[in-house]
């Protein structure tokens, strides 16, 4: 197996994904070679300074340009075509690798695989799938943020491409697909939700409990929540933030008298049982879903283990045969 990697996508590149990668070649013998892509004289010293210089399973391959957090991602496919994220993508399109991962530009990730890569036999348009922690175990959610604006078609199509993420690479025998919706009924929601609850019911070989309210969904109903990318990215942003605060305050609240910080001791395994659970960087990176290749996208501030565990989300979906059951299901859908 061969992964191409973003060298210089993230906040923190190129130096934490050289450690990612190094940590991630130490640990998966599944994968055959990593191609590191990226300015080969930025990233040339670092490669050394991780011990990887001549090794068997690596190889730099230079891209002269970089799409910054802040520049839009139609650089992707016009201004910056020698960028990083591009020429991984390029790589994909080229069938020299089978998956690439990103810690970069999530805009321009999505437009130059979408672009390059095209979309899967049946898939109208790729999601970008979430795992989020929840009191017991997991759940996902799609689209996270790939799509603005939806079809029903869309959604059903999310909650194919989901249903099989979750069985295939989280183990749940048999995912229930949640609908995100302001309310339990079928008559509430927008035009968008009422429509797509209909093609739920119709679609085959998925367990549609319903719609899903937004404080419902880290209680254990659903383990795939379905929804437009522009919902899916609030409340991706809105969770982030939430988390940060309330361990902010919880510290600050711990540490007012000595009594609350023996306590705080006291519960300390737990507090960092917590921490870890809900630490995205355990999940590595957000696979996009529906793209005809392996695309992992990784959280802009991503840390050396969260590229690692994005590699590890690259290699277990390219293992699973997720995008071959995919196009099966789909066209089983569109069958009917």
């Amino acid at each position: 197996m061969i992964i191409a990697v973003d060298a210089m996508g993230g906040d923190y590149a190129p130096d934490v994904v050289i450690q990612g990668l190094a940590e991630a070649l130490n640990e998966y013998s599944v994968i055959s070679k990593i191609l590191l892509v990226g300015d080969a004289e930025r990233i040339d010293g670092l490669i050394d300074q991780h011990g990887l210089k001549g090794h068997e399973k690596l190889e730099v391959v230079h891209a002269s340009q970089v799409i910054e957090m802040h520049e839009a991602s139609t650089l992707a496919l016009r201004g910056k075509k020698d960028s990083s994220i591009t020429v991984c993508a390029n790589l994909a399109k080229q069938g020299k690798v089978d998956a690439i991962v990103s810690a970069g530009h999530t805009g321009a990730a999505v437009a130059s695989s979408v672009i390059r890569m095209r979309t899967l036999e049946g898939i109208d348009r790729p999601g970008i799938a979430t795992v989020f922690p929840a009191p017991q175990g997991s759940f996902v959610l799609l689209d996270a943020g790939a799509n603005p604006e939806c079809s029903p078609e869309n959604l059903a199509q999310f909650a194919i491409m989901g249903e099989i993420y979750a069985r295939k690479i989280l183990k749940i025998d048999k995912p229930r697909v949640g609908l995100l919706s302001n309310g339990e009924e079928k008559s509430k929601g927008t035009e968008l939700t009422k429509e797509a609850y209909k093609l739920l019911q119709t679609v085959p070989n998925i367990d549609f409990i319903g719609n899903i309210e937004g404080k419902e969904i880290f209680d254990g109903q659903a383990d795939v929540v379905i929804c437009d990318g522009f919902t899916g990215n609030v409340v991706l942003k809105c969770c982030e933030g939430i988390a940060k605060a309330l361990f902010k305050m919880l510290r600050d609240k711990l540490e007012r008298n000595p009594k609350r910080k023996v306590g705080a001791l006291l519960a300390k395994n737990a507090f960092k049982e917590v921490k870890e659970i809900s630490d995205y960087a355990e999940y590595g990176g957000a696979p996009l879903l529906g793209v005809n290749g392996t695309c992992i996208i990784g959280h802009g501030g991503s840390c050396s283990k969260a590229v690692k565990n994005a590699i590890r989300v690259a290699s277990e979906i390219v293992q699973h045969g997720v995008n071959n059951e995919i196009i099966e299901r789909v066209k089983e859908y569109k069958s009917l």
